[in-house]
């Protein structure tokens, strides 16, 4: 356990980095504060002192003025802590939110997986935003409350080692009612950001599917939801705010008791000893170290609370940085993709490795660069899985893949990565002008080389049409954009990689099928040496492919031309009788009477 936190602890010093100076100077000017505000009660009881024996007024405008001076320098102390405090832990938050979605960008899609996208926007924001606070605490308040403390107790023990044993009578009822609060409110706080990642997925989803949320009149329905999950996290937060009220009321207790005490026994000692034990100087001052001292209880309290309720963040955003991508480039990895010959050998592919089922089982093929392949089959029988695996998007559970010749797992990532374009049904823009979307193919293209792509995935007659053309700017998630406007730009983009091997996952489901067609038609004149591999519901976007692939079940069940398909298989008749019965009934029994009489009947 020990271990275990002081990894925590290094991992988050480690986002400290530039930020060290006013990390260690804001403890320095907090150490100066404080003797000045210790020293100041001293000073005090010396005037009050001199001035009831009859002291001159220059003696006490002297102390007066250097009352003055040490008050003005406890400020500026206190100015500059709380600046560089201030400084420290924003740009220490800065660094670790950047540490955290660098760390991101690594993942694998099951590291993803293993966390949810809410509870990865949650970490980057609430929890690393408590982490600051607690961060800023603990360089200021929690170094001032223990220096305060122990020095004002030392003061106080100066003065009257009698009475300053009430002090050490309060300190440890305090401290045991401090861990109680502590142990009572921990389980409330770890459930309630469980609860806030469950927030946010309800509010993310809402948002990204409103129109369907508006078009089947679901609102009341989305805010029912959101309610039950917000009266949880209300519910938790009040069951954890009952320990926490109780640090009041403890600190008051602790407060009175003191002041209680002092003033009956601090009384009576100076009337009993006539002000020889204890004067009034030293009373007065005395009380005023009592405060000092409740004061930094009540900081050390209200440190524990903080801490209390940031160790959970720390641990959320913990698991975020210690997440190791499965993913990764071997030690000495293959720089160039020789050609975009595809080979699967034996592979089996489950997205839970341990528990789940198989979702490829056994896959064989042997694809060769250029090849036009079309991949059908019908829903969870693998496609999008068995493509995700050419650029090692997840990798295989047994068995290989191969591209150019060599095991995937043996190129670098970025460059295996840069080489394979893929285009999915739900595609997604981003923030920004047409081109710049389009330019995610290639940052550096010219506007040239951006219209020649837009012309060949279809788009460059729309965006044209818009307004500002290709510096029309689109909006998260392509939203001012029609669903096949959307796939023919990710096209476009797909196609600027000028990658080796492109991926079509049923990426013009949207558009119509004379402009899926012309699409078609200019990836085979225009990108005749890369491998292109659709993926289609729509038989006529594979029916001119090279060998088409009919998935089930995880498996290949047949590999073939849409004519041999045709005559040969029965998931592919089936597809292509749904889609257009009556030309596909007159292929069959025109194939079939071809071959010696045999006609097909589609009875």
């Amino acid at each position: 356990m020990k271990g275990q936190h002081q990894k925590t602890v290094r991992a988050l010093l480690g986002s400290v980095r530039e930020y060290k100076k006013p990390s260690l100077l804001c403890p320095v000017f907090v150490v100066l504060e404080v003797l000045m505000e210790v020293l100041v009660p001293g000073v005090m009881a010396l005037m009050i002192d001199k001035g009831m024996s009859g002291g001159s007024i220059g003696y006490i405008l002297k102390i007066g003025a250097v009352l003055l001076v040490m008050s003005m320098m406890a400020l500026v102390f206190g100015i500059l802590a709380g600046t560089n405090a201030a400084r420290a832990s924003a740009g220490m938050a800065r660094n670790l939110r950047k540490d955290m979605f660098h760390h991101i960008q690594e993942f694998s899609f099951s590291n993803i997986d293993r966390f949810s996208p809410s509870s990865l926007v949650t970490r980057l924001t609430t929890d690393i935003t408590n982490v600051q606070n607690a961060y800023q605490m603990v360089i200021r308040i929690a170094i001032r409350g223990p220096i305060m403390l122990c020095f004002a107790l030392i003061m106080a023990m100066e003065i009257s080692r009698e009475l300053s044993t009430i002090f050490f009578i309060v300190l440890p009822i305090l401290a045991a009612g401090l861990f109680y609060i502590v142990i009572k409110a921990h389980p409330y706080f770890e459930a309630v950001f469980k609860r806030y990642d469950v927030l946010n997925r309800v509010v993310q989803e809402n948002l990204n599917a409103i129109r369907v949320v508006k078009s089947f009149v679901r609102q009341d329905t989305e805010i029912s939801k959101f309610n039950v999950t917000a009266r949880e996290v209300q519910r938790l937060f009040t069951n954890a705010e009952r320990y926490i009220a109780l640090n009041n009321p403890l600190m008051q207790i602790c407060v009175y008791g003191i002041m209680v005490f002092l003033l009956t026994v601090g009384s009576k000692l100076i009337i009993t000893t006539q002000g020889q034990a204890l004067d009034i100087g030293q009373f007065s001052t005395l009380l005023t170290y009592s405060f000092q001292i409740l004061g930094s209880l009540m900081m050390l309290s209200m440190i524990f609370v903080l801490l209390t309720f940031t160790e959970e963040s720390v641990k959320r955003v913990e698991q975020v940085l210690h997440e190791q991508s499965d993913l990764v480039s071997p030690p000495d990895p293959e720089t160039q993709v020789r050609d975009g010959s595809i080979v699967f050998d034996h592979a089996y592919f489950q997205y839970d490795a341990q528990n789940g089922d198989p979702v490829l089982e056994d896959i064989n093929l042997d694809i060769h660069s250029g090849e036009v392949i079309g991949i059908v089959g019908g829903t969870g029988s693998g496609k999008s899985s068995l493509v995700q695996l050419i650029p090692r998007l997840y990798d295989v559970t047994d068995g290989a893949v191969a591209v150019g010749g060599l095991d995937v797992r043996r190129y670098d990532l970025e460059t295996l990565r840069s080489s394979v374009a893929m285009v999915l049904q739900k595609n997604l823009l981003f923030s920004g002008t047409v081109a710049d979307n389009i330019r995610w193919g290639n940052e550096n293209a010219t506007d040239e080389e951006v219209r020649q792509v837009c012309e060949w995935a279809c788009a460059d007659e729309f965006i044209q049409r818009f307004p500002d053309g290709y510096n029309t700017w689109i909006e998260q998630g392509g939203a001012n954009v029609s669903g096949g406007q959307k796939q023919r730009i990710c096209i476009a983009r797909a196609l600027l990689k000028k990658p080796k091997i492109l991926i079509l996952d049923d990426s013009t489901s949207a558009v119509d099928t004379k402009t899926d067609a012309a699409i078609r038609q200019a990836l085979r004149d225009f990108l005749p040496g890369t491998t292109k591999l659709i993926i289609a519901q729509r038989l006529a976007s594979v029916e001119n492919a090279d060998r088409i692939i009919v998935m089930d079940k995880g498996k290949i069940n047949a590999v073939g031309t849409s004519e041999e398909l045709l005559q040969t298989n029965t998931i592919y008749q089936e597809m292509a009788r749904s889609q257009n019965l009556q030309k596909t009934d007159e292929k069959l029994a025109q194939s079939g009477a071809e071959k010696g009489g045999l006609a097909y009947d589609p009875a």
